[in-house]
């Protein structure tokens, strides 16, 4: 196949990249390689990516129809995986314009792209934070998701929205992924674990918030790809599903785990819930199972021992 992945220099969109590479097809990326978080991890990824032919790459904004139909022109794709968007929930509520540009106006580039192209399949990025405050867990894709607690939950759901209401138009086929605390080599230095790995290791404390009772269903980034490859492969309706480990952790086990594999005490500030945050996360992935055959593998513990490697490499490499 011939795959447009926006995002690729991102987190999941690196490792997903890498994964269609493997399998022998073309990949064409499109990223901004902003400073949200250090574009030096952006770039290490991306020189990791350019080492195979088969890859190609656009730097742009989703939000600049003139480059990003300039990339797709370039790539003739057969497929969308569509991972572009500005990320976390904290930050989409300082700066909501940045959701805005990029996952509102940027996602209605690329579907647009796709309807017209005919693609066979458009596969794209949702959240676990579309399900709010909702209480009830497991979360299930057939619960309401109709009241976000930010911002950026709010455009994720705007995505699926937009994504239904296109094959109900226009037949475009679309697989929305509801991805859970992803996390592994090469992850993205806003995320808890690789702030804490880091403030730990300088001897700085570390501040848990809602004073450590927070659960998080923590899902290792092999097992998302996996979910990934199983949707570009089987085109839907306009279906959603959620990627998760199916499995809910203590915050603080994700830190004595850090304790453990990084050999080095947290020194703990213990602080309130912050706005925009749920005190827990718990896919059923029960319709990815009997849908995608999708089988997460990767335990917590197992995890978290593959991150700490690559965190200590790369600390020691100075990246």
């Amino acid at each position: 196949m011939r795959v447009f992945v926006t995002g690729a220099a991102g987190f999941i969109g690196f490792h997903s990249a890498m994964k269609l590479l493997g399998q022998g097809h073309h990949v064409h990326g499109f990223d901004n390689l902003n400073a949200y978080y250090d574009p030096r991890f952006k770039e290490a990824r991306l020189l990791e990516l350019q080492r195979n032919p088969k890859f190609s790459f656009t730097r742009g904004n989703l939000a600049d129809v003139a480059k990003l139909k300039e990339a797709w022109d370039a790539a003739k794709p057969d497929v969308v995986l569509h991972l572009g968007a500005q990320a976390g929930v904290r930050y989409s509520i300082e700066n909501p314009q940045a959701y805005v540009e990029s996952n509102l106006v940027g996602f209605q580039n690329v579907i647009e792209l796709a309807r017209h192209a005919r693609v066979s399949n458009f596969v794209y990025a949702s959240s676990s934070s579309v399900y709010g405050g909702n209480k009830t867990l497991p979360f299930s894709e057939d619960q309401q998701v109709s009241n976000p607690i930010s911002f950026y939950a709010a455009t994720k759901l705007a995505n699926e929205l937009v994504a239904k209401s296109y094959f109900n138009l226009y037949g475009l086929k679309s697989t929305g992924l509801r991805f859970f605390t992803v996390y592994g080599p090469f992850g993205r230095p806003d995320m808890a674990m690789f702030k804490f790995a880091e403030l730990m290791k300088a001897g700085k404390p570390i501040e848990v918030y809602n004073e450590g009772a927070m659960w998080r269903d923590f899902t290792y980034v092999d097992d998302i790809v996996s979910g990934i490859m199983a949707a570009l492969a089987k085109p839907e309706s306009a279906e959603v599903y959620n990627l998760g480990r199916g499995e809910k952790m203590r915050l603080m086990e994700m830190i004595e785990l850090l304790e453990k594999y990084l050999d080095t005490p947290a020194k703990k500030v213990m602080m309130p819930m912050q706005m925009g945050d749920v005190e827990a996360t718990l896919a059923d992935v029960s319709k990815a199972r009997r849908q995608l055959g999708y089988a997460p593998q990767t335990h917590l513990a197992d995890g978290m021992r593959e991150f700490c490697s690559w965190f200590m490499k790369i600390t020691s490499a100075k990246l």
